[in-house]
């Protein structure tokens, strides 16, 4: 035997884990490795005693096209003083594979500098994955998981669209993405949704929940305008990575506190509070518009990958064989549009902090141009004397003036 492989899983659930894994093993194992799977991620990489499992052909084989993870997961963060060479040295690990976001890259990162420094003989490849879509690929290269996510989130996404023209109401969706707005922008944008809001929209003025109001109170006027008295509004949970605590604890939600005082979002639905604050607002100005929220994100993680992200798995995974061979280590796998691999060194990819960057939706391309000025709907300066039938000051919801552009 050659030696054996070791692979784990950070973060959160993505469609395609198992298809990297499988690919992964089935290439490792055909070439004489051993490969083994870590459960809980990082956080039992160091220890004394972790949980492992031996992956041989037909469990790889088995799970190549299912959902969820076959390693569990965790979003544990070791520190640079738990690292050890201890597990690498009793079972001949000759290559870590990290399959996981930006905090796994990140670690990725710092254990490769770890071995790196003292000698150790270990490479280490990262496999992106996240559907937030936010690694720095080069760009029109997603992280795999996202075009899965982004699917299952438009088969949902439609059928509330569908409620809403039934129903004659509106829908708050707030869709998962950390601080990036890539998959609330590709679930709007893919439905027709009549105003989508991403972070990266704020990039001329602060973000507060106020303007996220009247954000989506824009598009119902607008819509009102034009004959039509229902919509979806779309907003990615991005936003409030760039909200201090004091704005977010203004929503009136009561909140429970993490150990630094910071208000726990991951407890509350951040739909309802849009749509709570929305209706408060909506009452003040006297307009009888029905809303409902709907939190969109942990059930698009752990369904199967469909046939693109199958593809792009399996050749991210036997491309992880073929930076390996050419001797790489302490970079992530890459595959461009040609299917061609090739390794983005983590080095090249990380901040002042050594943390790997966020890749943001990109305002200035056509793509978010024509989803904006072309795609969803809002109050523009030529509105103003027809929204003086439903709301006195019109000018507050103007879309260009509450975004500063």
């Amino acid at each position: 035997m050659k030696g054996s492989i070791l692979m784990l899983a950070g973060g959160g659930p993505a469609p395609g884990i198992n298809t990297v894994i499988s690919s992964v093993a089935k290439v490792f194992l055909r070439d004489g490795y051993r490969v083994i799977g870590l459960h809980d991620g990082y956080k039992n990489l160091f220890t004394d005693n972790p949980s492992t499992i031996d992956i041989d052909f037909e469990m790889a084989d088995r799970v190549f096209s299912i959902g969820g993870s076959m390693l569990r997961m965790s979003r544990y963060k070791p520190a640079d003083l738990e690292f050890k060479t201890n597990f690498f040295v009793k079972n001949n690990i000759k290559l870590l594979v990290t399959i996981g976001g930006d905090d796994t890259a990140s670690t990725a990162n710092r254990i490769s500098k770890f071995l790196t420094d003292r000698k150790f003989p270990i490479q280490n490849i990262h496999v992106p994955k996240t559907i937030d879509n936010d690694l720095p690929l080069p760009e029109g290269q997603p992280t795999f998981g996202y075009q899965s996510a982004k699917q299952e989130g438009v088969r949902i996404g439609r059928t509330i669209y569908e409620d809403a023209r039934t129903s004659g109401n509106w829908f708050v969706v707030s869709a998962m993405g950390r601080e990036a707005g890539h998959l609330a922008f590709g679930i709007g944008a893919a439905c027709h949704y009549p105003m989508i809001i991403i972070p990266e929209m704020f990039n001329k003025t602060k973000v507060t929940l106020e303007k996220i109001t009247r954000l989506i109170i824009s598009s119902i006027i607008k819509r009102k305008i034009l004959g039509i008295a229902y919509g979806v509004a779309i907003v990615s949970e991005g936003v409030f990575h760039f909200m201090s605590d004091d704005e977010i604890e203004s929503s009136g939600i009561q909140f429970t506190y993490d150990e630094h005082g910071h208000p726990e979002l991951g407890t509350v639905s951040k739909a309802h509070i849009y749509n709570m604050l929305l209706q408060i607002r909506l009452k003040q100005l006297g307009l009888n518009v029905k809303s409902r929220p709907v939190e969109m994100g942990y059930e698009l993680r752990c369904i199967a990958p469909t046939a693109w992200d199958l593809l792009y798995c399996s050749l991210l995974g036997i491309g992880v064989k073929k930076i390996y061979d050419d001797g790489l280590t302490g970079c992530m796998v890459s595959s461009d549009p040609t299917g061609d691999i090739f390794p983005l060194f983590l080095k090249d990819l990380e901040d002042g902090h050594g943390k790997v960057r966020t890749r943001m939706v990109t305002m200035d391309s056509q793509k978010a141009h024509m989803v904006f000025f072309d795609s969803i709907q809002y109050l523009t300066a030529a509105d103003m004397d027809a929204a003086r039938e439903y709301v006195k000051n019109p000018e507050e919801f103007d879309f260009m003036k509450i975004l500063e552009w």
